[in-house]
């Protein structure tokens, strides 16, 4: 069981670590075309958060239907990690807060550069949910063939699907439109591939949704905030199950969604402007041209990232693994 009652077992370096996580996760989140799951997997704390989120839904759910509302609400909270949870929303918090303003001038003054980076860091990535499936011996080839298919699936939904941002931004948008929205972008926090800010940019709220943050626009906020809540609680359950039963089918569509993502993230593209006579339309791919070293390096630098980061969480899984088999080999 996890909880409160296990902060004596956890160094304090760990709750400053967790916070760097939810921070870096909620960078993320920021930059369309950028999952913040993706970033959970890489920092080894993907599985935890949604095994955490699911128990936080369960009970609110007994606590609103029962049986034994209360009692089965308090069970479910108990094992929850709150240790993990809470650094975790201290940083992602604090990432929305303070970085909206500047991730989202970055990525409008600097397109190429910001698209080069992260297409780096969210290709390499794909080596986590890969490294994450069940190892099963003796697959036959047509099992192997449907794991490529549910893979090219996948990647071509997604492809599409970044396929249709938009030029428009939404100048006032209504409540119950910014209620829906939140609801539908903050499905994309638990499922790397799929990113909460394309969409909204996709449905021309990003750029308003970044002013009302950095603006500090309650009423907008709140909205905002009340529509993810109940989309997310309405999605962690689903994909809690399908992780825990139907593991390797949903890890094989990550890789999928992962990979057809990267058309959003592709660094040279159409910005709605007008190219070699043709007008190019916002999302629209085009060839490498300048600016062309920044984003080159910048990609390689993401690539080195995720690499560094993913040695560091497999030796420190390891060790954790280690020190679990020898304490219960000394019972």
């Amino acid at each position: 069981m996890t909880g409160f009652a296990d902060l004596s077992r956890r160094h304090p370096v760990r709750h400053v670590v967790d916070a760097v996580r939810g921070f870096l996760i909620g960078m993320a989140e920021l930059v369309p075309g950028v999952s913040g799951g993706t970033v959970a997997l890489v920092t080894g704390v993907y599985d935890e958060l949604i095994d955490s989120a699911s128990h936080v839904v369960a009970a609110v759910r007994r606590l609103l239907t029962g049986p034994h509302r209360l009692s089965g609400a308090a069970a479910e909270l108990r094992r929850t990690d709150w240790w993990l949870i809470i650094p975790i929303l201290v940083g992602m918090a604090t990432a929305v807060l303070t970085m909206a303003g500047v991730m989202g001038g970055f990525v409008a003054g600097h397109p190429e550069h910001a698209r080069g980076l992260f297409f780096g860091l969210v290709a390499t990535s794909v080596i986590v949910p890969v490294s994450m499936l069940p190892r099963e011996s003796g697959r036959s080839a047509g099992a192997r063939l449907r794991d490529a298919a549910l893979v090219l699936a996948a990647a071509l939904t997604a492809f599409w699907l970044t396929g249709l941002s938009s030029d428009n931004v939404s100048d006032d948008p209504s409540s119950l439109v910014i209620f829906a929205a939140a609801a539908v972008a903050i499905c994309a926090l638990v499922v790397p591939g799929v990113s909460g800010s394309f969409f909204l940019l996709a449905v021309g709220l990003y750029q308003p949704t970044m002013s009302a943050i950095d603006a500090r626009d309650l009423g907008y906020v709140g909205v905002f905030a009340a529509g993810a809540i109940v989309g997310l609680s309405l999605f962690v359950k689903v994909l809690h199950y399908l992780l825990h039963h139907r593991r390797r089918g949903t890890l094989l569509v990550m890789v999928g969604l992962m990979l057809g993502s990267l058309r959003a993230l592709w660094p040279w593209q159409g910005e709605g402007a007008v190219v070699d006579g043709e007008h190019k339309g916002a999302g629209s791919l085009l060839w490498p041209t300048e600016p062309l070293v920044g984003p080159v390096l910048l990609a390689l630098l993401g690539v080195v990232a995720v690499l560094v980061a993913f040695a560091i969480e497999r030796r420190v899984t390891a060790a954790r693994e280690a020190t679990v088999a020898t304490t219960a080999v000394d019972r």
